[in-house]
Protein backbone atom coordinates (compact mmCIF):
# COMPACT_ATOMS: atom_id res chain seq x y z
CA UNK A 1 0.00 0.00 0.00
CA UNK A 2 1.16 3.36 -0.85
CA UNK A 3 0.82 5.98 1.74
CA UNK A 4 -0.42 9.87 0.50
CA UNK A 5 0.73 12.25 2.96
CA UNK A 6 -1.75 15.14 3.90
CA UNK A 7 -1.49 18.41 6.44
CA UNK A 8 -4.88 19.02 6.51
CA UNK A 9 -8.16 17.72 5.55
CA UNK A 10 -10.03 17.46 4.41
CA UNK A 11 -8.97 17.63 0.75
CA UNK A 12 -10.97 17.07 -2.09
CA UNK A 13 -10.30 13.52 -4.00
CA UNK A 14 -9.38 15.60 -7.50
CA UNK A 15 -6.90 17.44 -5.44
CA UNK A 16 -5.32 14.13 -4.06
CA UNK A 17 -4.64 12.58 -6.90
CA UNK A 18 -2.65 15.15 -8.24
CA UNK A 19 -0.75 15.57 -4.77
CA UNK A 20 0.25 11.79 -4.92
CA UNK A 21 0.96 12.68 -8.73
CA UNK A 22 -1.13 9.74 -9.77
CA UNK A 23 -2.51 12.13 -12.64
CA UNK A 24 -0.81 15.07 -14.39
CA UNK A 25 -3.90 17.65 -13.71
CA UNK A 26 -7.11 18.86 -11.88
CA UNK A 27 -8.97 17.79 -15.68
CA UNK A 28 -7.71 15.00 -15.92
CA UNK A 29 -8.45 13.45 -12.35
CA UNK A 30 -12.21 15.26 -12.96
CA UNK A 31 -12.39 12.68 -15.98
CA UNK A 32 -11.11 9.38 -13.98
CA UNK A 33 -13.17 10.06 -10.81
CA UNK A 34 -16.48 10.46 -13.44
CA UNK A 35 -15.95 7.14 -15.37
CA UNK A 36 -15.64 5.16 -12.12
CA UNK A 37 -11.47 4.68 -11.96
CA UNK A 38 -11.40 5.58 -8.76
CA UNK A 39 -12.95 4.13 -5.59
CA UNK A 40 -12.64 5.28 -2.26
CA UNK A 41 -12.80 2.88 1.43
CA UNK A 42 -14.25 -0.09 -1.34
CA UNK A 43 -16.54 1.86 -2.96
CA UNK A 44 -17.00 3.02 -6.81
CA UNK A 45 -16.49 7.11 -5.88
CA UNK A 46 -18.11 9.54 -8.81
CA UNK A 47 -17.85 12.84 -6.96
CA UNK A 48 -14.69 14.87 -7.96
CA UNK A 49 -15.37 16.76 -4.67
CA UNK A 50 -15.20 13.45 -2.49
CA UNK A 51 -13.70 14.94 1.10
CA UNK A 52 -10.89 12.42 1.35
CA UNK A 53 -9.55 12.45 5.31
CA UNK A 54 -6.59 10.85 7.22
CA UNK A 55 -6.94 6.54 7.19
CA UNK A 56 -9.40 6.55 3.78
CA UNK A 57 -7.95 4.10 0.98
CA UNK A 58 -7.76 4.98 -2.09
CA UNK A 59 -7.99 2.73 -5.18
CA UNK A 60 -6.80 3.16 -9.11
CA UNK A 61 -5.70 0.98 -11.47
CA UNK A 62 -3.39 -1.76 -9.77
CA UNK A 63 -2.19 0.60 -7.04
CA UNK A 64 -3.78 1.17 -3.48
CA UNK A 65 -3.44 4.13 -1.42
CA UNK A 66 -3.72 5.11 1.97
CA UNK A 67 -4.25 8.73 3.33
CA UNK A 68 -1.91 9.64 6.20
CA UNK A 69 -1.20 12.60 8.30
CA UNK A 70 1.99 14.29 7.59
CA UNK A 71 3.45 14.76 10.73
CA UNK A 72 6.45 16.65 9.32
CA UNK A 73 4.40 19.82 8.43
CA UNK A 74 4.02 22.59 10.68
CA UNK A 75 1.31 22.56 13.89
CA UNK A 76 -0.67 25.35 12.66
CA UNK A 77 -1.23 22.95 9.45
CA UNK A 78 -1.87 20.26 11.10
CA UNK A 79 -5.68 18.16 10.73
CA UNK A 80 -8.06 20.00 13.02
CA UNK A 81 -5.86 23.20 13.11
CA UNK A 82 -6.70 26.39 11.63
CA UNK A 83 -4.54 29.37 11.59
CA UNK A 84 -6.71 32.19 13.19
CA UNK A 85 -6.70 35.72 11.71
CA UNK A 86 -6.82 39.03 13.84
CA UNK A 87 -10.25 40.75 13.59
CA UNK A 88 -10.14 44.74 14.26
CA UNK A 89 -13.34 46.39 14.90
CA UNK A 90 -13.06 49.92 13.95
Amino acid sequence: MIEIKINQEPIELSKILKLANIVSGGGEAKVLISEGLVCVNGDIESRKRKKIYVNDVIQFQENTYLVVLDDTSNDNEKVGHKSRKAISFI
